[in-house]
């Protein structure tokens, strides 16, 4: 218990640097494209789509080899790979020159993706199963920290100098890395592992190997749906918000940072004694019919301060994805729990490839200047479509495995 316990807070911390890191470079990403590339806020928007793009191809092929490998070598030493390339991933754009250097930025991060997919394998090999939703929900909840946390940072800092939070996510990626080298131990022992073979490393064969369980094939495709919004969001959020109310760097950061606190209450507080009372099928539900109305309410927002209580509803989607981890890997074994999370890190993958084109594509028509209709909120109307989608097969899915 001592050694679930402490690695368990390893984990936590991993997955909250993680998210630092992430959110310190968004609400910088619109100038540092606009200006190493010389273009307008509609054109960094669109080339923003293209880098999105790159990475989330990239982390489409290499997330199932990574996942695999955790299942064969155990998941400490591809998480310490994950954190040493993402630290080399972010330092690239603090000298780039050219947006070809932040092109090959976006291809070494994809490279780094395993940071998902083995924190939740590793959660999975030392949680038993009735425990899992909550410490699944605790990590979204330090990821939703690190988003609170870091686009604050992120917009302080970008106000002194543009590429200054790409070095500072640079160097927390390394500390986490050079802590994990001597702090963490290996989850998964030899008797639980299983041969690599490069044939299921593959995105297609790892999905269709976690579908012939019971329920799965419903909700991979609900998760898939449901993803598309949140992964894209970073990519679409700041160039909406500069466009529609003309924030400034500190003030995106701010707004961010409220969208990481309402998924810290929901995931770390709500989540721990509303899941026992409603049931992962009762909380997914309502987490997504949130999500739902929330982005529906996002496109047509008038005023800034709308999106803020906008954001308090759309903080119960929070209970979406760890009722949804809890649901899959109760019917997966110890052995395959690596290809599950790699599977769904490729599912998020190509929900990073079509969401973040998707949104920065649909925003670029909808406000570049002779557009039929000027409409920055665009965006929010193609992703609430897809989450009523994903809430609907899911209610399929589970009326048919679950008719009481």
């Amino acid at each position: 218990m001592i050694r679930s316990t402490h690695s368990m807070t390893f984990i936590v911390g991993v997955m909250l640097i993680d998210a630092i890191s992430f959110g310190i470079t968004l609400p910088v990403t619109p100038a540092l494209i606009m200006t190493v590339g010389d273009v307008d806020l509609a054109q960094a928007g669109r080339l923003a789509g293209y880098l999105f793009l790159v990475y989330a191809c990239v982390q489409f092929f290499s997330s199932p080899v990574l996942g695999n490998l955790g299942d064969k070598y155990g998941r400490r030493p591809i998480l310490l790979y994950s954190l040493l390339t993402l630290s080399v991933a972010y330092l690239v754009p603090v000298f780039a020159t050219s947006l070809d250097w932040l092109f090959i930025s976006r291809l070494i991060a994809g490279f780094a993706s395993a940071t998902y997919v083995s924190a939740y394998a590793y959660i999975t090999d030392i949680t038993p199963i009735e425990q899992r939703a909550q410490r699944f929900g605790l990590v979204g909840a330090a990821f939703g920290v690190g988003l609170i946390i870091g686009p604050v940072i992120g917009g302080v800092l970008g106000a002194w100098d543009t590429r200054a939070p790409f070095a500072v996510a640079s160097v927390l990626c390394l500390v986490n890395f050079g802590y994990g080298l001597f702090v963490l131990k290996e989850s998964l022992s030899k008797s639980e592992r299983r041969d690599f073979k490069l044939k299921q490393a593959n995105p297609i064969g790892a999905m269709l190997r976690i579908g012939k369980y019971p329920t799965m094939k419903g909700m991979t495709l609900a998760y898939f749906l449901f993803v598309i919004a949140p992964f894209a969001l970073p990519s679409y959020w700041t160039f909406f918000v500069i466009e529609k109310f003309k924030w400034s760097e500190l003030e995106i950061g701010l707004s961010q940072g409220f969208l990481g606190l309402t998924m810290v209450i929901t995931q770390g507080f709500i989540l721990r004694w509303a899941l026992p009372i409603l049931g992962p099928i009762k909380a997914i539900i309502l987490g997504m019919a949130a999500a739902l109305v929330s982005y529906l309410c996002f496109a047509f927002a008038e005023f800034g301060w709308q999106l803020y209580l906008i954001m308090v509803v759309a903080g119960l989607s929070g209970f979406v994805l760890p009722s949804l981890q809890l649901m899959m890997t109760g019917q997966v074994p110890a052995d395959s729990q690596g290809e599950l999370q790699g599977a769904l890190s490729s599912l998020n993958s190509l929900a990073s490839i079509i969401g973040p084109l998707m949104m920065t594509q649909l925003f670029f028509y909808f406000t570049t200047a002779g557009a039929v209709w000027h409409f920055p909120g665009i965006s929010f109307l193609a992703i609430a479509l897809l989450t009523g989608l994903a809430l609907l097969f899911f209610v399929r899915t589970v009326r048919q495995h679950q008719p009481n």
